[in-house]
């Protein structure tokens, strides 16, 4: 199926950014793209999304196992009923998880390395790629839902 495919990319792709983050940045001043704007910045995240709940690794994996499983039979048996756009989303959101999943079992926390600054004021927390494809992910099944757009 295409729609793993594209999970297993979006899982390449953040587990590559990860470990050049790792290699490159970590015990390294943050490395400035645009000042005051955007930086690459590592991070290790023990928590969960803006660091909460930090250092609950056990409770972690088990949801996203759970959620990994469930998502991966929701697409295998309704496969046919969804249009593109939502095994898009759900493809992302699956890469997603999996990509921070992996970083969870093989290193107790994820990495995280991707910092902007909004309005020159608001440090945003310090993010990774499968954040984006989690954070994607989810506005597109929320507006396909809501608008009643999902089915094929």
């Amino acid at each position: 199926m295409l729609l793993f495919i594209l999970s297993v990319l979006i899982v390449v792709l953040d587990q590559v950014s990860k470990l050049a983050a790792i290699r490159h940045l970590k015990g390294n001043v943050p490395y400035v793209i645009i000042e005051n704007f955007f930086q690459l910045n590592y991070v290790e995240n023990f928590g969960a999304a803006f660091g909460i709940l930090q250092h609950k690794k056990i409770l972690f994996i088990i949801i996203t196992s759970l959620v990994v499983i469930c998502i991966s039979l929701f697409l295998i048996r309704n496969q046919h009923a969804l249009n593109r756009f939502m095994k898009v989303a759900l493809g992302m959101l699956l890469g997603g998880a999996i990509g921070n999943l992996i970083d969870r079992i093989r290193l107790g926390y994820v990495v995280d390395f991707i910092s902007v600054k909004l309005i020159n004021k608001y440090d945003f927390p310090v993010f990774n790629v499968a954040d984006v494809f989690i954070v994607v992910g989810t506005v597109l099944i929320v507006i396909l839902v809501s608008f009643d757009r999902y089915e094929a």
